[in-house]
């Protein structure tokens, strides 16, 4: 497994990026710049983290190619496919977007989202992002979420049987389909259940934690590493079975401090598995 996570570098070069992450050490990045740089500075970060085994995990798509707004979506679609094209250049491990809203903000619930006629859109969708990239090296995947497909394992399951394409692929973030008491309380099984289902398919992972409060009704926060109920344990443990450049991704924190605790406690957790994050 590797472990990794943003880095905090004002002066940003291949070679300050990679004295960064080896600081932190992370084994894997996120990719560290976009679409608009040309071809030698995107050769000169490839060739960095050739030299340092850096694996680039992940090329965000963040964007909403399911939104009622046709400019909106069109636009989503072209950026999909402009960063699934950097990604696969870059040797990155996957291309990651949520599947779309079909009502505002562009990763808000919608009455429409978890609809067949919505399935359908984005098998739609992800088929043309792909067609039209054809990518060699890289993956595109959908990022789980509570309000929209995929919300489950057998979701996903079926979006990869309808979609039908070599790249797609799975990208997995616990913290996201944990979206009751049930889960929240036994999501080492639900752990279990998503690596059972799509292990084999499975490029790049999301650590975050969450924590249930005694708000009513239900109410779930995302808190960094630690402050929550997700057992580590487990997850790192499926993580490790798969393939020894499995991405581990802390997100959404606010400082470079907040990532260091972060990073101590999962590496605390590999620890107490019997575990090792390739640095």
């Amino acid at each position: 497994m590797r472990l990794g996570g943003p880095i905090f570098v004002k002066d940003l070069t291949p070679d300050s990026w990679t004295a960064a992450l080896k600081a932190a050490g992370y084994g894997a990045a996120y990719c560290p710049i976009g679409s608009e740089a040309d071809a030698a500075t995107r050769r000169a970060y490839i060739e960095a983290a050739q030299a340092e085994n850096i694996i680039i995990a992940e090329v965000g798509a963040w964007s909403n190619p399911l939104s009622p707004d046709e400019a909106e979506r069109t636009a989503a679609i072209e950026t999909c496919k402009t960063q699934l094209a950097l990604a696969d250049e870059m040797g990155a491990r996957c291309c990651v977007n949520i599947s779309g809203s079909r009502s505002t903000p562009w990763d808000g619930p919608s009455p429409d989202n978890l609809t067949h006629e919505t399935f359908d859109m984005i098998v739609d969708v992800v088929r043309t992002i792909i067609d039209a990239v054809k990518p060699k090296r890289t993956a595109y995947t959908l990022e789980p979420m509570p309000w929209m497909y995929p919300d489950t394992a057998d979701s996903y399951v079926a979006l990869l049987e309808a979609v039908n394409r070599e790249h797609f692929a799975v990208h997995v973030d616990m913290v996201n389909v944990i979206n009751s008491p049930q889960c929240y309380f036994d999501n080492a099984r639900l752990i279990r259940e998503w690596f059972a289902k799509l292990g084999p398919r499975i490029r790049s992972c999301h650590a975050k934690d969450t924590l249930l409060s005694t708000k009513l009704t239900t109410h779930l926060d995302e808190v960094r590493p630690g402050l929550g109920h997700l057992d580590y344990r487990v997850l790192l443990s499926e993580l490790a079975r798969l393939d020894p450049d499995m991405p581990l991704m802390i997100e959404h924190l606010q400082t470079e401090e907040e990532y260091r605790l972060s990073a101590a406690y999962i590496r605390s957790k590999a620890d107490e598995a019997g575990l090792t994050f390739v640095a």
